[in-house]
């Protein structure tokens, strides 16, 4: 009788063929390769970006990461550049207009998420920045070893999505508002060996 395989595991760091010591997830895609470089973990303040990254962070539930960064640029033309006014100002006919747009993810419940997100964030008391950024937790005394030890959720992706979804919010479970954060900078998850990882 022979012995299960096994399982793959990831590496947690790679070296590009470029000489950049990266996170393992990073490694063999450009697209991802920039994202990593460029956003993931970068503190994100803007408040039309941050909405972005709401939206799209809804649309990934379920997909990988990846599928929404190759259509990010499609999303932003078929969503005004995700400017909250005017996604709040979008009527039936735009869910239709986005329903038939097969650049984008076509989810109505998921596209009406973020048409209703868009009308929530005009009608907070302050910025969506100052909410979002106000579960920020601590920073860790130390960069994570492993990609293993990245969490999925944690209390203050919790509490986030608690807060979030009391004012109105949809598609913003814990899960999904941990990776905004990582995406935002709310939390630096670089591992040990990456040349992004806090020092």
């Amino acid at each position: 009788m022979s012995a299960e395989p096994a399982p793959v595991t990831r590496a947690s760091v790679v070296i590009g063929d470029d000489g950049v010591a990266r996170c393992g997830w990073a490694a063999n895609d450009a697209e991802y390769r920039r994202y990593h470089d460029e956003e993931w973990g970068r503190p994100l303040h803007d408040e039309q970006r941050l909405f972005e990254k709401l939206c799209l962070e809804g649309f990934q539930a379920g997909l990988s990461w990846i599928t929404i960064l190759r259509r990010r640029p499609a999303f932003r033309t078929a969503f005004a550049g995700f400017d909250v006014d005017a996604v709040a100002a979008f009527t039936e006919a735009d869910v239709e207009r986005l329903l038939g747009d097969e650049r984008i993810i076509r989810h109505r419940g998921k596209i009406t998420a973020a048409i209703d997100n868009a009308r929530t964030t005009l009608a907070l008391d302050g910025s969506l920045a100052e909410l979002i950024w106000g579960f920020a937790p601590t920073p860790r005394p130390a960069p994570l070893r492993d990609l293993a030890e990245v969490p999925a959720i944690t209390p203050e992706s919790t509490a986030l999505s608690k807060a979030l979804r009391a004012r109105g919010y949809k598609f913003v479970g814990p899960t999904t508002m941990y990776a905004l954060m990582q995406s935002s900078g709310l939390v630096n998850d670089h591992v040990t060996g990456c040349h992004l990882a806090p020092v």
